[in-house]
């Protein structure tokens, strides 16, 4: 997993907890890594995984309420460091909808190492959208985050349900989009 997104969780962390509050949480944690990470780094999952655990115990917050925070966060970031992306997206749903075709693309351009998820989407009527997440990475609460971000940044007002399909180390999860009337 590339370093950027460890980096945007210790951002993300210290703003709410401080930064001696998250040194003191990561070195207590066993990692590989010694929490030291580079932006340009490659790092396991399970590393991003112990951290998001270990902030939610200090935190006293669920690990799923935190990766969900935590795609809110890095939808940020992205629409901040890469604009490009969403010129000319009428909406949350082109957004979404050019996730594997286009951004995931220029990724794999820029890093052809990068284990990407993928990302399928279909049209359920003009208000209505699926879309699936499946990665052997358990970071569908983090998908969600990103959607409901999305949507939130093309002001959409949206309901979005979730079903986890999970099974035998593939992590899937459906999401099912509807934007308000």
């Amino acid at each position: 997993m590339k370093g950027v997104v460890f980096v945007e969780l210790i951002h993300m962390a210290e703003s709410v907890m401080g930064e001696t509050a998250v040194d003191h949480i990561l070195d207590k944690i066993e990692l590989q890594s010694d929490g030291a990470f580079s932006a340009v780094g490659n790092y396991p999952c399970s590393e991003l995984l112990r951290i998001v655990e270990a902030f939610g115990a200090e935190l006293n917050a669920p690990v799923e309420a935190l990766h969900v925070q935590f795609g809110h966060w890095m939808f940020a970031r992205f629409v901040q460091g890469y604009p490009i992306f969403f010129e000319g997206k009428p909406d949350g749903f082109a957004m979404l909808e050019s996730i594997e075709d286009e951004v995931h693309v220029e990724v794999r351009k820029l890093y052809p190492e990068v284990e990407l998820p993928r990302f399928t989407t279909q049209r359920q009527g003009p208000d209505s959208l699926r879309m699936v997440y499946s990665s052997e990475r358990p970071l569908q609460h983090f998908c969600r985050g990103l959607i409901e971000a999305c949507m939130a940044h093309f002001n959409h007002q949206a309901t979005l349900q979730m079903t986890d399909h999970s099974a035998e180390g593939r992590c899937t999860a459906e999401f099912l989009i509807q934007k308000a009337a």
